[in-house]
């Protein structure tokens, strides 16, 4: 936070004389009018003549020390004292001289001793108050700039530090995330100050950040009414959009500000305006436009970190996360303390499944921006992620062939460290039929882990048994489950693997201990243009002899981010080697092609304390071999609540008429219920 480290030039010089006859009136106002270097020759040249000159040896130890050279300033300041030891102006000087060496421990006891000795001297007062603020010793700083105004009621210099010791005050509290108190003070100054740019902008921040974004547009709003900073305002104005997810807007307001661009714009306002334009550009998917500007300014900006920031960040939004790591590389190459580069590469990091990396590369944010807000998350939610979860389902699930069943479902997730956890799951499902009267019941228990073996690989296995006890039998059955979830190209992901269960939809297949061997594959594939595709091919063997091919394929479109909304069309193919249509669903073939539309405010991204939600509705027609084709739908929904980042309950329901691999000519629904717990505060993998 700015704060004043020198003192006004017309408090601290002695009153216009001459010495020995020589006018120095031509260097005071040097020094007045900011001309250092100047000044600097103007009084090296007087102390030629008038080596002894106390005025001018003042003046020309302001001069180097204001032009830069704070030591030597120090330095000459310390032998004025040793040769005037009781002047007051030389130990104002020697102190403001601390000042700019940053040696605000030094001053800060130097500068008591000054108001101990003149209490009612100003430059003493503002000193010592400027010194405090350096300290971020707000309070105290507030109580001596007070005690300065009272000497010199709205002096500007005094005013203005003010100002920036509420700023700084403010900031603490922030980061703190003392929201309430910061806020306070920041308000305080625009009573003090009226709309004052800096404050604006700092209350406009600190509503960003404790997620008011209608104060925030309200403090822009005010800013934007100032013709001088209107295009600062269209930038903030822009971001409260996006936040929004109002991305339309937001590139029509960043538009706006860029247009505004002169010659005359100050070089700050114009970069973080170009930034804004090319951030927008990105949050509303025009890639190719963003990228062609950001090489634009790699030519007239080489290698500057705000523009390998945008193409970092261009890169992240199109998965070529490779790309942007390197250029977080070179940020930090640039600047080992850049809150981009640290924090940027920590995200890179994680979607490139080094997670012990990501973690190492935030808390290196920490140690540069300690209780950095967005930092702190980041370890947070990864440490959420690898905390130990427990996640249970109770369902009721029914159909209009008198099937009936309840069902109890644990999974549990225990991370040992970033790369391995311990899997458990138990499932207990009891189903009868109210025609038949016959019942059973099945419980599975099985254990195992996952590993990640490579970045892009992960290993997942479990072996368990199932007992069922069922009208005509009792029996244990193996379960087991191994696959490789695979990532070996951007945007796409491939599992295979292999799966034994035991069918237990209702009572009479749980009575025949029909066992599957399921081999499959997953494949998903994204694009940086909202579309995307994924299929699933499975080949099932079962103990009675029987074979069965399944193909399912979907292609979608994302119509919206927020809430996510996308359509498309599915396809699913099932064909069976035997059919024993009395037995069980087995067509020689079976078509489904349906259509299909998805809500979805992700529980991922909900915060807490909000609600989420996921709906499906889907039409279209089913071909059971040569049979005439039948209509089919589907009705998917599920609403929770999200208590906490750890915890969350949800209601879920299906209700369809699409016949599956046990059954045809029917109706289905489900209704349950789900929890889930991350049940230890603290991440089992932190180190």
């Amino acid at each position: 936070m700015k704060t004043l480290k020198s003192l006004s030039i017309s408090i601290l010089l002695l009153v216009v004389f001459s010495t020995s006859g020589q006018n120095m009136q031509e260097g005071f106002t040097y020094l007045e009018t900011g001309n250092y270097a100047q000044a600097e020759t103007f009084f090296y040249t007087i102390l030629k003549n008038y080596p002894d000159s106390k005025t001018a040896r003042l003046c020309y130890g302001r001069a180097i020390g204001l032009n830069g050279k704070t030591q030597e300033a120090n330095d000459l300041f310390s032998d004025l004292l040793k040769d005037y030891p009781n002047d007051f102006e030389v130990k104002l000087n020697y102190g403001e001289s601390l000042l700019w060496n940053k040696n605000f421990a030094d001053a800060k006891v130097y500068y008591k001793g000054l108001v101990t000795e003149e209490p009612k001297s100003f430059a003493a007062l503002l000193g010592f108050a400027n010194t405090l603020s350096n300290l971020k010793e707000y309070e105290d700083a507030i109580i001596y700039v007070n005690n300065a105004l009272e000497v010199s009621p709205r002096n500007p210099n005094a005013m203005t530090s003010k100002k920036y010791i509420y700023l700084g005050y403010a900031y603490q509290n922030q980061q703190a995330q003392n929201y309430d108190k910061a806020e306070t003070l920041l308000t305080k100054n625009l009573e003090t100050f009226g709309d004052d740019k800096d404050t604006l902008l700092n209350l406009a921040n600190l509503y960003l950040i404790w997620n008011k974004l209608y104060n925030a547009e309200t403090m822009y709003g005010k800013l934007g009414k100032q013709q001088e900073h209107k295009t600062l305002a269209l930038n903030g104005l822009a971001l409260v959009a996006h936040l929004y997810g109002k991305d339309k807007n937001a590139l029509t307001l960043s538009s706006q500000a860029k247009k505004s661009l002169t010659v005359n714009t100050d070089k700050t306002t114009a970069q973080q305006t170009l930034e804004r334009y090319v951030q927008a550009l990105i949050w509303n998917k025009k890639y190719k436009a963003a990228s062609s500007l950001i090489d634009q300014l790699i030519k007239t900006h080489p290698n500057q970190n705000w523009v390998l920031a945008l193409r970092a960040t261009l890169n992240i939004y199109k998965s070529n996360f490779k790309e942007s790591l390197a250029d977080y590389n070179q940020i930090l190459a640039n600047d080992s303390t850049s809150f981009d580069g640290n924090l940027g590469k920590a995200n890179v990091l994680k979607a490139l499944g080094r997670f012990d990396d990501a973690y190492a590369s935030a808390e290196n944010t920490l140690s540069f921006y300690n209780n950095q807000k967005d930092a702190v998350n980041f370890i947070n939610k990864m440490d959420i992620s690898f905390s130990p979860t427990l996640e249970s389902k109770a369902s009721h699930t029914f159909d209009n062939g008198n099937n009936k069943a309840f069902a109890f479902n644990t999974n549990v997730v225990y991370p040992l460290s970033t790369k391995l956890s311990l899997l458990g799951n138990y499932n207990y499902r009891t189903t009868n039929n109210t025609v038949t009267d016959n019942s059973a019941n099945s419980k599975d228990l099985s254990l195992g882990l996952a590993y990640q073996v490579i970045p892009n690989v992960t290993f997942r296995g479990t072996a368990g048994m199932t007992t069922a006890d069922t009208e005509s039998t009792d029996y244990t059955q193996l379960l087991t489950h191994v696959s490789l979830t695979i990532k070996a190209f951007k945007l796409q992901t491939l599992d295979i693997g292999y799966k034994r269960q035991v069918e237990s939809f209702n009572a009479d297949l749980l009575d025949r201990e029909l066992v599957q061997n399921n081999y499959y594959a997953n494949y998903n594939l994204g694009t940086n243009f909202n579309l995307g595709w994924f299929t699933q091919l499975m080949h099932t063997t079962q103990n009675d002899g029987n074979t069965r091919n399944l193909l399912f394929t979907s292609v979608y479109y994302n119509l919206l981010p927020k809430p996510a909304l996308k359509v498309g069309f599915n396809y699913q193919y099932i064909t069976f080697k035997d059919q024993v249509p009395t037995i069980y669903f087995s067509p020689e073939n079976f078509n489904n092609y349906e259509v299909f539309v998805n809500l979805i405010k992700d529980e991922a991204i909900a915060k807490p304390n909000e609600w989420f939600y996921n709906l499906t509705g889907a039409f279209g027609y089913q071909i059971i071999e040569d049979d005439p084709k039948q209509t089919a739908y589907r009705l998917q929904g599920a609403f929770g609540y999200k208590f906490s980042e750890r915890s969350l309950l949800n209601i879920y329901g299906t209700h369809s008429n699409i016949a599956a691999a046990t059954a045809a000519g029917f109706t289905f629904t489900e209704i349950g219920l789900r929890f889930k717990w991350v049940f230890l505060k603290k991440a089992s993998v932190r180190r």
